[in-house]
This record gives structure tokens, C-alpha cells and sequence, in this order.
């Protein structure tokens, strides 16, 4: 298609696939001669106005000199980009590199003048500024490092989106022209700014999906049954407040309607926009609806068609990957293939385009799944009033990427995080496809909102479909790194939900200590023992006796919510047996009521056999001032509760107004309770809305205080998350002679591992210094070594397959003298064999301590992560080792010390002396700088670290060199390449 320039081949990694400010998309490529009819008929339909901001001058027409100068490129200094859609251009930006004089030059000149041209119905889009971003790369790669550009003062769009890049930038004012000159360097506000503008396109492009104004389900079968029908009927019978269409090309000539709904043969014979299309026809036959629905507007699809990657083979994949392509040429998005689809319950919009049969009641979580299959049992959990979940909760959106070819979570995280309807994030995921994005954008909502993630194919290939990007981190150094940014990380699904139900209106709890009462003693003693195995700090039990009355229930929780000792309660309820019992729904009142007053602590019930209970905290009862008839209504539901009547025999029918038993809560799922705020509160710290608050209860204590102690971590997170820490700056940091030496060490190849000296070289330069470790190939030269370094010494073997392994006996310490120090070199040659084969070395003896490890590594797909644990195989059997992000700030330094299992061996464990864990934290900090200022250091690893009573020292270090991975998020905004 592309013709080859001038001076270099077309550079097709330049193409790019952008969201812009409207949600809508577009591609950016690098424009060829093969454009020339293309950049005539763009500029054609430019308005006089804009042409003459351009050129400073009328220009009505290119001429064919114009034409040829604009469509012949060199793609080194004069290099011109289009965004184009549906093929055609939408705007134009060029670049061409000029010396200090301002005409025409070629490297090394490093300044370029730059122009743009946007066509005047796709003005207001973003499309100036995504260009910026992209020319901008393609000249720092070119080896130029300003833009220049003369604008006339009048065009004040264009010097916006100049002004507003955040690049640092000079101005001046020449012969009625405005100049602006510019760094292409990305700064800390350049970078903020690309992420804001990502941010909020890609939110608005799944707004676009969710919130259509007009939908059109194409391959809505003549028949009933069938996926497209179902979706129909679904978005249908949901009450969807726009316009719906189906579509079918079977349809006999004539037929105007299906079920109800207006029908069309085609997409193109619809008379009016569509926003949405719901694609449900076979994959063969999606390509050609693709091109109806970008030929008529359509702004997004869901296809819930199948046979795409999922199906594997080569077919499938490429498939999927035309269908990525040509939907984008249109500008189009995509929640598929093999989707589930999209509901959401505002009742501004009542949309359920997806296979379930039921729309959840509206509430306040959004729900994301990758598997259909996963989406359908939380949907069923959420809708079941005896689930619990949404009885009284509910979601707000609901989205199943399927094969998330393109539309992914990262997507929907940028759209839930500013979501006035949506207070807590659900999601099921199977893979991740971009973790260092997933890891910024989730640090962000969590900041605002919790996020509670489950995560599928653990321990396995991703599903087929998944585009991964390849990660060499294990699953627990993902997740690890997932809850440092403030992501809830469970196991299961009903930890999911249970979580979930928990944090849509509960507060967050100030801390740890849990008070626990009920009329159990055997209920209050698990809870207990739960709240120990989770790390809590419950108070002792409180037995209120199983003949606790509702008052004494009101009592109990009134007083231990007024206790400043206790952040959280959590209240245990058996069947209570004999004459005058408490009822279920009394006691639902009384503990609603005695929450109110402090709304600020957080409650929970483990119910056991209390069907009644659970149905009397499922229901829509208040605290507030009711009418006549509202309170007829509560107290006859009331006594209808508490009149429970005897077990029913075999074949009896239920009595009239008693459910029956399917319809009734069940004894696995928790249940929510309904609590009134006064107006005048602030909503919970989950960003509930004023209004009705809802106690949870659970029907085993264990996942009532599993989610409980999820909620106090993302609690403590959130308080610490508010002051980061900063990043230390250190002043024997020595970070442009680590460059120059790295530098120098890279020109030999393109990756290799330091030697020791080269070792001991770069990390001394961050102030890392590493005990010297002399080579003893013979009993003399040990002692010649000894000698050098003073006694004592340690001889070791640092042969691969004893280093790090004193509990094999290759590690002989405190050598005090020349004989002790032969008769060791012997030991170790008669134990383990040829020196040859042993690599013995001397080292000085540092004091006695802790022994730990530090690593760092840059993964492709994480980015730069810090590692920490205690030396030795038991730590390694237990996985015992701690991770963050780099760069690592000194809180984070601090919790990452003590967040290892075995972290009281530093602190005086059973009488010893505490380690220096202020050295330590120091070294953390250190390796962290070194990492971020070089990406080219890859890995380094420092084994072992004695840290002692005063100090540490570092007995072992390795460090690789390697160019660094590319990192796009330093790049222009760009989708996923397909």
C-alpha cells in the first residue's frame, strides 16, 4: 500500500491507533506519496478560515508542487503525520528540521519547525494534541530535540494546544506573529498531562458503550430463542429509555417489527443515529456488519459473536485481529468478541445488551468479567434477593470484555473512577494485559474508591484470545505489587462478593480492633479465633446469653460503638428457643437503630439458621419518620416474620403470604440490612450516598471477618496513601559517573553481567559498598589474601552450586590465623574437591547479624520492582519475600522491612539485638535510585546482607547491564497494536 520514501523505509511502528476527547477513535501514520488524492480532498473540505491560519495568507487550493512537497517525506528531517478515519484524513501535522538560522538542515541540527491542519467538523476532538504527542516521539527519535511554531495570534486553539502540552516552552512575539519553542523532553507535566487526556478519553469512550442514546441489535432472529433475540428481548423487557432497533437481513420485505421493536433489513436503512450495536451474527459475517455500522456512525460495538481467538488457531487470531483493525478505521470501539455484553441500571439509560435473562437491581458497585461464564454467577448472586448482595446493594454497571480484544479493564477502571453512580469496583480478571498501566490507573481509583480484584488462570496460560504481554514476575509478585497500589486482592468469588457488600456502604473502620457480642459464646469464641488468624485485635466476647432480648441487643452495640477503643463490631446471632424470644425482625430493628448513632464504625452480623433475620435485614426498613401506611405495611411484615410457622410436611403447599422456601434466603449467602443515615452525615468513607446504609450479615464467621479484615488493610492503605513519602536524595550520589561507566561498559555488547570489580565499581557510586571477596585458587594464595584484608576472615566456596549455601558446608567463618586458615582450605578441597571446581575466596568477617536480600529487576511488562526477604532456604520454601515499584519512597522502604513474615528476626525476636533496620531501609533506597536513574541496570541482586546491631554489610553483589525495555508509557497515547 505504502510506497517507499526517499531516503529510509516507511516506518510502520509509527502507526498508531488513538482514543480521542470524544471517545471516539482514530488512526495516526505516517503520511507517503500514495496520499496525494487523499490530502486534496482533505483540504477541501478545510474551511477558508482555517486554511489561512495555516498559511498566514488565502490559500484556497494545493497546488501540485504543494501536494508533492506535502506527501514526499524522508521520515529523518521532513516528516509529515495524518489521523485519519474510515480511511480518509482528518488532520495532518508535519515537521521540518531547520538549522540556527531557520532554513532547511539535516543533522546534527536538532530543532524542527512544526504545522498542523485540522479538518473543521473534527475540530474540539483532541486531535491536534494526539498529533503533537506522536510527532513529538517521531522527532526525539530522529534525533531533534526542539519544536518551533508561528502561529498567527488569532488562532488561539492552536496556541492552546501548544501551551497546554506541558513541555517546557519559550515565547515571543515577531512581525504579528506568536513563536513558541519547546523542549521535546516529556517533564513530570507533560507526563501528567498525556495521562489526564488518556484518562478522560478512554472514560468517555466507555461511557459511549454504556450510555447509548439508540441501540441496534443486528442478527435478532425471525424465530424466537437464539443470542440476538435474547439480547432483544433483554434490552426490551430492562425498559431501555432510547431507541432500539433490530436488525436481520432475513427479514421478509415488508416486516416492519419484532417483537415490538422497530426492524430494518440493515443497518443503513435505519432513519437516525445509532450509538450502539449489538453484533450477534456468525464470525464470518461480522467483518461486513463491521463496515455497515462505520459507514452509518455507529460509535461502538458489543460482539457477542463467537469463533474468534478463543476458538485458537491461526484463524481465529487473525480474525480477531481484522476485526480490531477495521472497527478502529471507523472509529469504532469494541467490548468483544465473545462478550456477555453491558448492563447498566441508571434509570437515565436501562440498558441490559447482554445474556441475562434478568437486569440486577440498580446499586452502587461496578462489575467487570472477563469470563462470561464467571459474569453470569456473580450476575445471579447480585440480582438473587437472597444473595444478599444486591437484595439492597446493587450494580451500577456491569461489563464483560469476552476476549477484550479491545476494550479492556483498564478501560472501564478510567470510566468507574469518576462515576458519580458507582462507589465500589468488582472484578473478575483472567489476565492483565498492560500490569504497569493496570498498576497506575489502580492506585488511582483505589485512592478514591475501593477496587476488589479476584484473579482467574493463576497458575496457567492466560484463556485464548488474551493479548499478555509476556512478564517473567510469579503470580504472588503480581499480586503483591497489586495490593502496594491499594488493590483488595482475593481468592474467590465469595470473597469477591462478600468483600464487595461489605465496602458499598459500611464505612471504613479507623483500625484493627473489633468488638464482638451476641448470644452465642461458642459463635463469639470463632469469631474470635478469625479475627486472630486475619490479624485483627478483637476485644474478648461478649456473651449476651441466648436469652438476650432486642433491647439487649441495642444495648450491647450502642455501648461498644461509644467505645473509643473499638473501630468495628461484629455481632453473632443463633435461633433462640422458649417464650419470649427475640424476634428476627425485632432485632433487626435493634440493631439498625443502634448503628445509626454512630455511623461512623462499621457492623456486621454472623447469623446462624436465622432465615427470618436475614429476611428482616434484607428488608427496605428505616429509622425515619414514616406515614400511616408505611408503618401498617412494616408492622404487618414484622409479625409475618415473626409468626414463623412449623416446618411444612411432605406436599403441603406453603400458606398465602408466606414465600416459598426457593424464593427465600438462603442459609450460604450474606445478607444485607438497611440502616438510615440523618441527611446532614457525610456518606461512608466508600463514598456511599446520603441516604440508607446497609449492615451486612454473613452466614459463617469466617467470611464475615475475612472481608472485615480486607476492609481494615484497604483502610490503612488509604491513610498511607494520603503521604507517600518522598524519595531521598543522597549527596555522595554520584549518578553521572554511574553513567559514564555504564555507558562504557555497554559498548563492549548488548547485555552482560558485571564482574566483581565492575560490580563493586557502579554500586559504589550510589554509595553501595561491597565487602571485598579476594580469588585463593591455592592454599597460599588465601593466605596472601588474608594477609591483604586482615584476620578474621571467612574462606568460602562460591562455585554455583554452593554460593549462598553455608547449610552445605562450603562456608568456614571467624579464620583467626594462617594454620586455621589452611586447615579450612583443606577441609573444603577434601569435602567438595578441586579448587577448580570450588572457586574458594577469602573475605573479611563482618559482624554478626541478620542475614537478608535485596534484589532489583525491570520486567517488561511491570516495570522496575524491589525486592526484600531474609537469606536462607526456609525463607525461600515459604516464599517469604516483599516487593514494590521503583522509585521507593522512604515510607515504603519502612513497610517493605517490615511486611515479610519473618520481620520480628530484626526487630529482638526472643531476646536477640535488633538489627539496624534504619541502614537497611537506607540500602532499599539506594538500590531504588540506582535502578530508576539507569534503566540499563536490569537486575541486581546484593546476597547476603549482614545487617548487625550498628550498620550493614554487603558480602555479595551481582549486577546485569542491558538497554533498557521500551517503555510506552513514556510514549504518545496509543491502544494496544493489533
Amino acid at each position: 500500500m505504502h510506497t517507499s520514501p526517499d531516503r529510509h523505509e516507511y516506518p510502520a511502528h509509527w502507526e498508531a491507533d488513538v482514543v480521542l476527547r470524544d471517545g471516539g477513535t482514530a488512526r495516526i501514520r505516517p503520511i507517503t506519496v500514495d496520499d496525494a488524492e487523499r490530502l486534496v480532498s482533505f483540504y477541501e473540505q478545510v474551511s477558508d478560515e482555517s486554511k489561512y491560519y495555516r498559511f498566514f495568507a488565502p490559500y484556497p487550493r494545493l497546488s501540485a508542487k504543494d501536494v508533492h512537497r506535502f506527501t514526499h517525506h524522508d521520515f529523518v528531517d521532513r516528516v509529515g503525520l495524518a489521523a485519519t478515519v474510515g480511511g480518509e484524513f482528518i488532520a495532518t501535522v508535519r515537521y521540518d528540521r531547520i538549522g540556527a538560522d531557520r532554513t532547511p538542515a539535516s543533522a546534527p541540527a536538532d530543532e524542527a519547525e512544526v504545522a498542523f491542519l485540522v479538518q473543521d467538523a473534527h475540530q474540539g476532538r483532541g486531535v491536534a494534541s494526539a498529533l503533537l504527542e506522536h510527532i513529538a516521539a517521531v522527532a526525539r527519535e530522529r534525533g531533534i530535540r526542539r519544536f518551533a511554531a508561528e502561529v498567527l495570534p488569532a488562532n488561539t486553539k492552536m496556541i492552546k494546544v501548544f501551551t497546554d502540552a506541558g513541555y517546557t516552552q519559550r515565547r515571543s512575539f515577531e512581525d504579528g506573529v506568536v513563536r513558541l519553542e519547546f523542549g521535546l523532553e516529556p517533564t513530570d507535566r507533560s507526563l501528567a498531562v498525556q495521562y489526564a487526556r488518556e484518562h478522560r478519553a478512554e472514560a468517555r469512550s466507555v461511557q459511549r458503550l454504556l450510555a447509548p442514546c439508540s441501540v441496534a441489535v443486528v442478527g435478532a432472529g425471525r424465530t424466537p430463542g437464539g443470542v440476538g433475540r435474547s439480547v432483544l428481548g433483554n434490552i426490551r423487557d430492562a425498559g431501555f429509555t432510547g431507541r432500539l432497533y433490530a436488525v436481520n437481513r432475513a427479514l421478509p420485505e415488508g416486516r416492519k417489527e419484532l417483537d415490538g421493536v422497530p426492524a430494518h433489513r440493515s443497518v443503513r436503512d435505519i432513519d437516525g443515529p445509532v450509538d450502539l450495536a449489538v453484533v450477534a451474527v456468525p464470525a464470518e459475517r461480522v467483518p461486513e456488519v463491521v463496515a455497515e455500522c462505520g459507514e452509518h456512525g455507529v460509535q461502538g460495538l458489543v460482539v457477542v459473536s463467537a469463533g474468534f481467538a478463543e476458538s485458537g488457531g491461526t484463524e481465529g487470531r487473525e480474525r480477531q485481529r481484522a476485526l480490531v483493525r477495521q472497527a478502529r478505521t471507523y472509529g469504532m470501539r469494541i467490548i468483544g468478541p465473545n462478550a456477555f455484553g453491558v448492563i447498566n441500571t441508571s434509570p437515565r439509560v436501562r440498558l441490559n445488551a447482554s445474556l441475562a435473562p434478568e437486569t440486577p437491581r440498580p446499586g452502587r458497585i461496578g462489575l467487570f468479567a472477563q469470563s462470561g461464564a464467571i459474569g453470569v454467577a456473580l450476575l445471579s448472586r447480585l440480582h438473587r434477593r437472597d444473595g444478599g448482595v444486591t437484595g439492597v446493594t446493587g450494580v451500577s454497571t456491569f461489563v464483560s470484555s469476552g476476549n477484550r480484544a479491545d476494550v479492556s479493564g483498564n478501560d472501564a477502571l478510567q470510566y468507574w473512577y469518576e462515576d458519580p453512580d458507582t462507589d465500589v469496583v468488582l472484578m473478575y480478571l483472567e489476565s492483565i494485559g498492560n500490569p504497569r498501566k493496570f498498576t497506575r490507573l489502580a492506585r488511582r481509583t483505589a485512592a478514591a474508591k475501593p477496587l476488589v480484584v479476584v484473579q482467574g488462570a493463576r497458575h496457567g496460560a492466560p484463556p485464548q484470545g488474551h493479548a499478555v504481554r509476556a512478564t517473567r514476575l510469579p503470580h504472588a509478585t503480581v499480586s503483591a505489587l497489586l495490593r502496594q497500589a491499594g488493590v483488595i486482592r482475593v481468592e474467590t468469588i465469595t470473597d469477591l462478593v462478600d468483600a464487595g457488600l461489605l465496602l458499598a456502604r459500611q464505612p471504613l473502620p479507623a483500625g484493627p480492633r473489633v468488638a464482638i457480642l451476641g448470644n452465642s459464646e461458642s459463635l463469639g469464641l470463632l469469631t474470635y479465633d478469625a479475627c486472630l488468624a486475619e490479624g485483627l485485635r478483637p476485644h474478648p466476647p461478649q456473651d449476651l446469653t441466648t436469652a438476650a432480648s432486642a433491647e439487649d441487643f441495642h444495648a450491647a452495640l450502642s455501648r461498644v460503638l461509644a467505645d473509643d477503643r473499638c473501630d468495628a463490631v461484629v455481632v453473632t446471632a443463633i435461633p433462640a428457643v422458649g417464650e419470649g424470644s427475640v424476634g428476627d425482625a425485632a432485632l433487626a430493628e435493634a440493631l439498625r437503630s443502634a448503628a445509626a448513632a454512630a455511623p461512623a464504625k462499621p457492623v456486621l452480623v454472623v447469623h446462624v439458621e436465622l432465615g427470618g433475620l436475614a429476611e428482616a435485614l434484607s428488608a427496605a426498613a428505616s429509622t425515619a419518620p414514616q406515614t400511616a401506611s408505611q408503618a401498617a405495611a412494616v408492622s404487618t411484615a414484622a409479625q409475618a416474620t415473626a409468626d414463623e410457622p412449623p416446618p411444612l410436611a411432605a406436599g403441603q403447599a406453603p400458606p398465602v403470604g408466606r414465600p416459598p422456601a426457593a424464593q427465600r434466603p438462603s442459609a450460604g449467602e450474606p445478607h444485607p440490612a438497611k440502616v438510615s443515615r440523618p441527611a446532614e452525615e457525610p456518606s461512608a468513607t466508600t463514598g456511599a450516598p446520603e441516604g440508607d446504609r446497609l449492615i451486612p450479615a454473613y452466614p459463617a464467621a469466617e467470611r464475615a471477618v475475612r472481608a472485615l479484615a480486607q476492609a481494615v488493610s484497604y483502610a490503612q492503605w488509604r491513610r498511607e496513601a494520603a503521604d507517600p513519602g518522598r524519595v531521598p536524595e543522597y549527596d555522595d550520589i554520584d549518578q553521572k559517573g554511574a553513567a559514564a561507566l555504564i555507558e562504557g561498559l555497554l559498548a563492549r555488547g548488548q547485555g552482560l553481567t558485571l564482574g566483581a570489580e565492575e560490580t563493586c565499581d557502579l554500586l559504589g557510586h550510589y554509595g553501595v559498598h561491597v565487602h571485598r571477596a579476594l580469588p585463593a585458587p591455592t592454599p597460599d594464595a588465601a593466605v596472601e589474601a588474608a594477609r591483604a584484608l586482615g584476620y578474621p576472615v571467612a574462606l568460602k566456596a562460591v562455585a554455583p552450586h554452593l554460593r549462598h549455601r553455608a547449610d552445605l558446608g562450603g562456608v568456614r567463618l571467624d579464620v583467626t590465623d594462617e594454620n586455621q586458615l589452611r586447615r579450612s582450605y583443606a577441609e573444603l578441597t577434601e569435602l567438595f574437591g578441586d579448587p577448580d571446581e570450588l572457586r574458594p575466596v577469602v573475605q573479611r568477617m563482618a559482624p554478626r547479624g541478620v542475614d537478608v536480600v535485596v534484589r532489583a529487576v525491570i520486567d517488561p511488562a511491570a516495570g522496575a520492582v524491589l525486592s526484600f526477604g531474609l537469606a536462607g532456604a526456609a525463607s525461600q520454601l515459604l516464599g517469604d519475600t516483599a516487593h514494590r515499584l521503583i522509585p521507593v519512597t522512604d515510607r515504603e522502604a519502612n513497610s517493605l522491612v517490615r511486611s515479610i513474615r519473618t520481620a520480628p528476626l530484626l526487630f529482638g525476636w526472643r531476646g536477640s539485638a535488633p538489627a539496624d533496620t534504619r541502614a537497611l531501609e537506607e540500602l532499599l533506597l539506594r538500590v531504588s535510585r540506582l535502578v530508576d536513574d539507569h534503566p540499563e541496570v536490569v537486575a541486581v541482586t546484593l546476597e547476603p546482607v549482614v545487617v548487625a546491631s550498628h550498620g550493614l554489610s554487603v558480602l555479595g553483589a551481582s549486577v546485569r547491564l542491558a538497554p533498557p525495555p521500551v517503555r510506552d508509557d513514556l510514549g504518545p497515547r496509543t491502544l494496544p497494536a493489533y
